[in-house]
Order: C-alpha cells, then structure tokens, then sequence
C-alpha cells in the first residue's frame, strides 16, 4: 500500500503504453486514478497526443480527448486542457484538425502534421509540468504503440515524451487479441536500447477464463524482458457502461424489448457519448446502424449525431440510402433529432464559403427542417445551462461547432439560453435540430424527453452510475494487479 507520506513529498508520475492501439490503455488509466485517489493522493491524468473526434469542453472554454474527461472524473477532478494538451480530430482519412491547449490550431495532412509534430513537444511539456506541479501523482497515457518505431523520430505521444519528461513507462499487452507474448517480447526487440530502458515493467489485460492458464506465459515474458509483471486483468465486463472513445467501441446493449432508438453511424462520428445515457436506460433499445443497414421500420426515433465533416458525411448518409429511409420514417409518424452536424444536415442547405470542413462549396440539405447553415471561421466552444422549450426543464450541456443555422423553423427553439432561442423545430414537432450536446446526461430532462416517446424512464441517475462503474473498475485492478507495486514505480 503507498501511503500519502510515501509520495506527497516528491511529485512524481507514471506512464501507461500499449502494445498497439485498443488495448485498454484508457481504461486501467482511468481505474488507477480511482485507485490512487482512494489512497489519499492528490492524482491527475495526463496523455500528450490524442486522436479523436470524442472531444469533451473544459471548464476553461477548450477541448480534449473524451476519455481525459472521464479519467478526470475518475480523480475528482474538473477536466481542463493541460490534461490533454494536443488532441487531433480526423477530419479525412489524410487530414485532421489538430487543437493544441484545447484550441483550434490548424488542419494538417498526415505528412505535414509528422514533420511539423516535434514543434509541439513544447506545448505538451508545458502543460505536463504545470499537473505535475499542482498534484502528488501525473498518470500519463500513451498513444498507439511505442513499436512503430518509423514513427518514433518525432514522437511527442510515447517514448519521446518518456525520455523527454524522464517519466517510467509500464507497458500494457492485450491477450485478447492473441499473441501476447509476442507484442510484448517483441515491443523491447524494436525498441531502442534507451527507450526499453524506461519501461519498469508489463500488465497484461483483457483475460477471459482461469488466469493461471497463462502462469507459464507470464514466467516467459518476465525472463525475456527482464521486466516485472504487475499482473493479469480479466475482461472488465462493466466497461460498456463507460463512455467509449472510440466510435467503434460504442457498446450497444442487447436487445431488451424495449422502445428502439436509432443512431446513424457516419463516418466522421463526433461526440457520441451524446448517445451513453440513452443506452444505459432500460426501457431503451439503443440501435447504431452501420454503414450499408437500413433505418429500421420500428425505430421511434432516429438521432443523427454529431460529425467533424458536416457535408462529407452527408454524402455518406446519402450513399447509404439513409435519406430515403428517414424520409419513409417521418412518413410514418417518426421522431427525428440532429445534433450539431446532425441538425445542419437536416435543413435545405450547407454553405461553406471559406472551405473550412474541405472544399468550397455548398450542399443541398435533407430538407425536414426550414433552416439553412452557413460555415463561419469562429468555432463555438462552451459549456452552456439551457432551458427546454417544451418542458421548461434545465439542460446542462456543450458546444463545440462552427456554423451559424437560420430560418422560420428556428422561431419554434429547441432551448433556450440566457434568453436566447437555440435550435429548430418542424411545424409537426417530430423534427428537431439542437447544437447542444451532453443533455441526455441531465436526469430530469432525459426523462420528460423519454416520456414523450413513450419510454418508462428508469430511476438509475446516470452520473451515479458512472461514478458505481469507476468504483468497480478501481475495485477490478486491485483484486488483479499489484496496485501498490505499480504506484510505486512512478518517479
């Protein structure tokens, strides 16, 4: 067990890499921020570099990785950008808008953003050495794998930032994937006798079944590497109910019979987590359908969610033939709710003057709803407290976009915000458009919204749910790991 006099007197941190991406990096960080402040310790989370369109908006009015937000959370603490001070959002499959101190910077193709990433070292160092100053423990997260050695010479997410800030990394393996041994062996084969210097030692995540099968592949690893194991960490079946990163992870639960609500899965996805309180409530069947699916006939309601690429992923949902399907659904007597992308593709049109989200250009809306976007320069960033329209009922949510949306559907609001109308509703009501995201996470109003739609609200209160998962997970690493061990190798 460390003890607050063991640490308190020298700040100190600890970094967590993977093997390779996926392989629950985020989610032991996040459990032994937990961990770690159960013991007493002032503890913060930290991870240079990371690639996401999940953002979450600060208290401080900027922008980082989603999963930095729940670590937060994890730690008792506020999210604010030094947490994660270079976030990349994928805005092509070669470019990404990349924010540093949780401010837009610029958009960069994938070449130019690997010579120009170096310059940033200074920006990521800054804001680690301000946590580091302020708190007893900085729990670093890597990004991707340190064995992408072609990629090291301007690394700021792994071991460039290991020896740069001369921080002791334990490196994770996924045993899941298959070939534990090998990712683990093989990441101190490639690595550069330096860099393999820094690693204190492993923990090998995701088991399934009786852990002592792998007793003899865990002695290997330890003879081979001459590193420590901290141990091995079943399968966390409750990380579902967690807010994924990764758009790909959203956990989707099986099919309970229950009133189904429909999310389209675009390609540029952002900000899904809108959507984790609606699949944590019972009486919800929460459906992402996926590229080349139908809309299904049942659904009550379709979300279009957020996208970082407003009108390439309205090409994308054309190409799916979601359009024709949305329309059959309104037909129908559906309810259909856009969420900033969302809601801009729902009007008559898109206009993007400047070329901001890629070419110039404009494009022709679904048309369920009489506003019309026009792309502006300035990128709205902001927690913000809302009325309901129709329920007058709070909402606590963000905003984060660029784009400014008008017209006759805008006089019936979604919200309001300090007095101001915020969003558009369809004459028949059952179209609605809202730039605010995070209002599924507020009880009160999930449940009127809910109601509407003819759903049996459950009394779980979301965050309290989220805060029991984060207790299990810390409960889950110190039943398997040696928590106390691992702790102690930060310096």
């Amino acid at each position: 067990m460390v003890g607050h006099s063991h640490m308190g007197s020298e700040m100190t941190a600890l970094m967590l890499q993977g093997t390779g991406s996926n392989v629950g990096k985020s989610l032991i960080v996040a459990g032994l921020c937990r961990a770690a402040r159960r013991r007493g310790l002032r503890v913060a989370p930290f991870k240079p570099q990371n690639m996401s369109n999940n953002a979450a908006v600060t208290a401080d009015g900027g922008e980082i990785g989603r999963a930095q937000a729940l670590q937060a959370m994890a730690a008792g603490l506020e999210p604010v950008v030094d947490m994660n001070p270079v976030l990349l959002k994928p805005e092509s499959d070669t470019g990404a808008q990349v924010v540093v101190h949780g401010r837009r910077l610029t958009t960069l193709g994938a070449g130019e953003y690997a010579r120009r990433k170096s310059g940033l070292m200074h920006a990521v160092l800054e804001s680690y050495q301000r946590l580091r100053a302020a708190f007893d423990l900085v729990i670093v997260e890597g990004a991707g794998s340190p064995a992408e050695v072609n990629l090291r010479a301007n690394d700021i997410a792994n071991m460039g930032f290991a020896r740069a800030a001369d921080v002791p990394v334990v490196l994770i393996g996924d045993i899941d994937r298959g070939g534990v041994i090998a990712q683990l062996v093989g990441t101190q084969a490639v690595l550069d006798p330096a860099d393999a210097a820094m690693i204190a030692g492993f923990i090998v995540n995701k088991f399934r079944g009786d852990p002592s099968l792998f007793d003899d592949g865990y002695a290997y690893v330890e003879a081979r590497t001459g590193w420590r194991g901290f141990g091995v960490l079943p399968w966390f079946a409750q990380a579902h109910a967690l807010p994924a990163e990764d758009a790909l992870d959203l956990a989707v639960a099986p099919p309970r019979g229950g009133v189904v609500i429909v999310a389209l899965a675009l390609s540029r996805i952002a900000n899904f987590d809108d959507l984790d309180p609606l699949a944590a409530e019972p009486g919800v069947d929460l459906v992402m359908v996926q590229p080349g699916q139908p809309i299904p006939a049942e659904a009550r309601l379709v979300i279009l969610p957020g996208t970082k690429s407003t009108r390439a992923d309205l090409a994308f949902l054309r190409a799916q033939g979601w359009d024709i399907d949305l329309l059959a659904h309104h037909r129908r007597g559906g309810h259909i709710l856009g969420i900033c992308g969302g809601f801009q593709m729902l009007g008559q049109g898109i206009a993007d003057p400047l070329g901001l989200e890629g070419s110039v250009g404009e494009t022709v809306g679904l048309g369920l709803l009489d506003v019309r976007t026009v792309m502006q320069g300035d990128k709205r960033l902001e927690r913000v407290r809302a009325a309901h329209a129709c329920s007058g009922l709070p909402i606590d949510g963000y905003e984060i976009h660029i784009g400014r949306t008008e017209g006759p559907d805008c006089a019936r609001p979604f919200a309001y915000m300090a007095g101001t109308a915020e969003g558009a509703t369809s004459p028949c009501k059952r179209v609605t458009g809202t730039y605010l995201h995070g209002m599924f996470s507020d009880d009160a109003f999930r449940a009127a919204f809910l109601a509407d739609l003819g759903v049996t609200p459950g009394s779980q209160r979301y965050r309290d749910g989220l805060e029991a998962t984060l207790e299990g997970l810390a409960d889950h690493l110190e039943a398997h790991l040696d928590v106390g061990a691992l702790l102690s190798q930060a310096r």
